[in-house]
């Protein structure tokens, strides 16, 4: 029984269109979606139940018995494992504004852009070995407990769903091989041995992560300030790869450094006139210079380095797969180019990409543990520990990167998950701390201590900046996404370089005549953190005596006010970005213009009745504190985070006395921002990328419908038979449907669920059998049964290869507790049933799609809705271009 357009897979993805959206594609440049990887490993033939010859015993599908000795592993524990990369998508806009979307019309949208099939398979010429030529085949390795029920698996296509169900029971059964047969010394050698690889990966993890913030830290430090000027070598200077504040190190003020030369008087520029024009010019061409190597390098080598990486790894930590997203290029080129885009001056942080340049570093140490690397649930379990270092390192909180991967990232984070998670960040906090970047003493530059404390009137202004913070979070995401939704169909879409060079052109020129955007966004916090009497050389003069005045409020209003805008624009180019930094200097600026606001109030009024708690002859207002309080609202609005927020603010200042006005502050910016809407900058991205993630919290808003209203029915389904199939009759069906999935029944009256079988074991298991170690004829019989009459020599039993206990449901479930079976265990897709009887199906990337439809409602162009490239041409979820149009698959990108 066959279908035509809406069709089933395992993934949701349809793969129709593509030969036609991208014709020129090669075998060696496809999208994984649509195209697995054209790799067999021939020993698999070899090892392979299924390949029969004169010397082997006919095949037994009982369940095999324990080996007597030897500490051999099977071969799932050594397959090859795929390093991920992503995409982004585009659908077509004009679509029927039905009350509620269904799966079926999510299939009609993918297939109907294309009825052709992209897969390229020989036409039946009586020769086993050349008629079936799959080039979606994937490498895999033979798995000992098909005979249970999950059936066998060669792995993950790009860009498709993992089965987390299956990949913790493959996870049991190698520790129950290992354990049954590890007896004696030796035994328990080899047990201790698989225990620690995962301790030592994440110890390695802290350790590079660590080496490797240190060494941006130094290295865009230095290229920021080369801006400026330069350390002059000789008497009295330095050397030439020192950066300011090392250059003049033992300094107590600037003036007083000899060594350090500004442009300037390099070029022997006298007049106050002319030194600010010769700073002007040089500091504008070398931050348009930073930011076009910084965009040379994303769009040559790796396109995946580009944004912050954040919502590609939380999707990534929700079960999906992205290949090349955490390879050896893409760690390469992220840390090359976040130095040179930091130094820039755009306004962008470097420590979102942290997360990814430590997830990297923990995505090629796996290569060194095939327990580790063979097992995709495990491995994210892993990259969240990652993760959490690489908020350790950023901002010198190891405990507030466990929570942000907690409460941020992580989709499955169990107990031991959280004990992985606090070691590696507590090593990469060490080593960074080893490595001493600042020579301070201090993890990160705007690390401050504060000596005094807070007065109860100050909880309204501390209330106020909550507020501001939230106001800020909401405007942000909603000018951001207008206008990465401009970008998509601008003229700049296919030229990213060009942008990129306007808007540093732009940044620089803006920048450099107000004294407090000129400077790096981290010097900037530590300053407006600081408190006046701990600071020494105060650059900007917000400390002098008489500061606290009109002129300098406005000046700080006006950096935040601008400041917003450039990081709207900024954050969606196509360089290493992040957003974390610039909205804690945005939330800064504004904190310390509210602080001075209050301290010249309490300055003019010190008798008044709100400031009778105030000591005499003691400040009573520390601006600084409001700057601190205004970050953490800032950010708050913009990621809609709290605790880990809390916790990395706490760390930074290492004052207690102040974390209940920052709790007070979060709490408020959260609440406000939600009045914007409930997704984070990291989930409207997500949205508008739209990845297939489902969120695991409770409080997503779920239509009260049966599933049966949605879910692809049996009539639209492509289904395969028990019986009355050939290697030649499924060849054709292959050939003709693009699905990458099949349920199988019993026959096609009753439809009785036997299983379901993905098209990548299918067409595996069709190639061993044509494979020179059988060389099954194309009539050769195809059965999903048992059938205790048929030759295992003369025929080919798919049984092994498909997936006979699939999560099942009944057709009258609610969509509720559908999305629950989805979202809690991890599913791939749910069949629906009524007493046996196969009625429709539904995966997660159906799922998915129907909410997203559902939330939106209008059917308009919005964030993750179905909407057209530019030109009318129909792209399927996550096609293989970028926002700027650019592929992203370069020839030297990873592989």
């Amino acid at each position: 029984m066959t279908g035509r357009p809406p069709g089933s897979y395992g993934d949701g993805s349809s793969s129709s269109s593509l030969h036609a959206r991208y014709g020129h594609i090669t075998s060696e440049d496809f999208d994984g979606d649509d195209q697995a990887d054209l790799s067999l490993d021939t020993t698999l033939l070899d090892d392979d139940p299924l390949v029969e010859g004169p010397s082997k015993a006919p095949t037994s599908f009982k369940r095999k018995p324990k080996l007597p000795s030897g500490l051999a592993l099977p071969k799932f524990l050594t397959q090859n494992s795929n390093s991920n990369q992503s995409s982004r998508s585009a659908s077509p806009r004009n679509l029927p504004n039905l009350p509620l979307p269904t799966a079926r019309s999510r299939r009609l949208r993918d297939v109907n852009s294309n009825n052709n099939s992209d897969i390229s398979l020989g036409v039946g010429n009586g020769h086993a070995g050349k008629a079936l030529n799959y080039n979606d085949s994937k490498d895999g390795s033979a798995l000992d407990w098909y005979t249970e029920g999950p059936g066998r698996r060669v792995g993950y296509d790009d860009l498709t769903a993992i089965d987390w169900i299956f990949e913790y029971t493959k996870e049991r059964q190698r520790l129950r091989y290992l354990y049954s047969h590890a007896t004696g010394l030796f035994g328990y050698a080899q047990q201790m041995l698989d225990a620690s690889q995962i301790w030592i990966i994440l110890i390695a993890t802290g350790v590079a992560s660590g080496m490797l913030a240190a060494g941006i830290d130094v290295a865009s430090d230095w290229l920021a300030d080369l801006k400026t000027g330069f350390c002059r070598s000789g008497d009295g200077g330095g050397q030439f790869y020192l950066n300011k504040g090392f250059c003049c190190w033992g300094h107590e003020e600037l003036a007083q450094c000899q060594g350090w030369t500004s442009w300037s008087s390099a070029l022997h520029v006298r007049s106050s006139a002319g030194q600010f024009v010769v700073g002007y010019i040089f500091y504008i061409l070398y931050s348009v210079f930073f930011a076009f190597c910084a965009s040379i390098l994303v769009k040559h080598f790796a396109v995946y380095a580009r944004h912050s990486g954040i919502p590609e790894i939380k999707t990534v930590l929700g079960g999906f797969v992205i290949r090349r997203f955490m390879g050896i290029w893409t760690l390469i080129v992220k840390c090359l180019g976040l130095c040179l885009a930091v130094a820039s001056g755009l306004w962008l942080g470097k420590e979102g990409p942290l997360v990814h340049v430590a997830c990297c570093c923990a995505n090629l140490l796996m290569n060194l543990s095939p327990s580790l690397n063979d097992n995709e649930a495990r491995k994210r379990e892993v990259w969240s520990a990652a993760a959490a270092a690489g908020i350790s390192v950023a901002f010198g909180s190891p405990i507030g990167g466990v929570l942000f991967s907690l409460e941020q990232l992580s989709y499955y984070f169990p107990d031991k998950t959280m004990w992985q998670s606090f070691v590696c960040a507590m090593v990469a906090a060490v080593t960074l701390q080893a490595f001493n970047p600042f020579r301070t003493g201090k993890l990160v530059l705007y690390q401050v201590t504060y000596s005094s404390g807070w007065h109860g009137f100050e909880i309204i202004p501390f209330a106020v900046l909550g507020i501001m913070g939230g106001l800020y979070g909401g405007i942000f995401i909603r000018l951001n996404m207008r206008i990465a939704q401009w970008r998509k169909t601008s003229p700049w879409a296919t030229k990213p370089i060009y942008e990129v060079l306007v808007i540093a052109l732009i940044t620089a020129v803006v920048n450099f005549p107000n004294k407090f955007m000129r400077a790096q966004s981290s010097e900037l916090v530590y300053m407006l953190f600081a408190e006046c009497a701990n600071v020494t050389d105060d650059q900007f003069g917000i400390c002098k005596t008489g500061a606290a005045s009109a002129g300098v409020i406005i000046l700080l209003l006006e950096a935040a006010a601008v400041g917003c805008l450039l990081a709207s624009v900024t954050f969606g180019l196509q360089i290493p970005a992040g957003i974390i930094l610039p909205s804690m200097a945005i939330g800064a600026l504004c904190g310390r213009a509210v602080g001075i606001v209050v301290e010249v109030w309490q300055g003019n009024h010190p008798n008044a009745l709100i400031f009778a708690t105030c000591e005499p002859d003691i400040p009573c207002i520390t601006p600084g504190t409001y700057a601190i309080i205004g970050a953490a609202a800032a950010l708050a609005g913009v990621t809609r985070m709290t605790v880990s927020i809390v916790v990395i603010m706490f760390e930074l200042t290492g004052a207690l006395t102040y974390v209940l006005p920052i709790m007070i502050a979060v709490m408020i910016s959260k609440w406000v921002g939600d009045a914007f809407g409930k997704r984070g900058i990291y989930e409207t991205w997500i949205h508008f990328k739209e990845y297939p993630f489902l969120d695991n919290r409770d409080d997503s808003p779920v239509p009260d419908v049966p599933v049966s209203q949605i879910m692809t029915q049996i009539e639209d389904l492509s289904v395969l038979t028990a019986t009355g199939h050939t290697i030649q009759s499924i060849h054709d069906i292959l050939v003709s449907q693009p699905y990458r999935g099949f349920p199988v029944v019993s026959d096609a009256t009753k439809n009785i669920l036997l299983g379901y079988i993905s098209r990548t074991e299918l067409m595996y298991a069709l190639r061993l059998a044509a494979s020179e170690s059988r060389k099954l004829p194309p009539s050769t019989e195809v059965f999903f049964s048992h059938q205790p009459d048929a030759d295992p020599n003369m025929t080919l039993d798919l049984r092994p290869w498909m997936d006979q206990t699939p999560i099942t449901l009944n057709a009258r479930s609610s969509l509720q507790l559908t999305l629950s079976m989805f979202s809690k265990l991890g599913l791939r897709y749910v069949m629906f049933c009524d007493r046996g009887s196969l009625e429709g199906l539904l995966t997660k990337k159906d799922i998915w799609y129907v909410l997203d439809r559902a939330e939106d409602g209008s059917g308009k162009m919005g964030g993750g809705v179905l909407r057209e490239e530019q030109g009318g041409e129909a792209r399927g979820l996550l096609n293989r271009d970028g926002v700027d149009g650019e592929s992203l698959y370069s020839p030297t990108d990873e592989r």
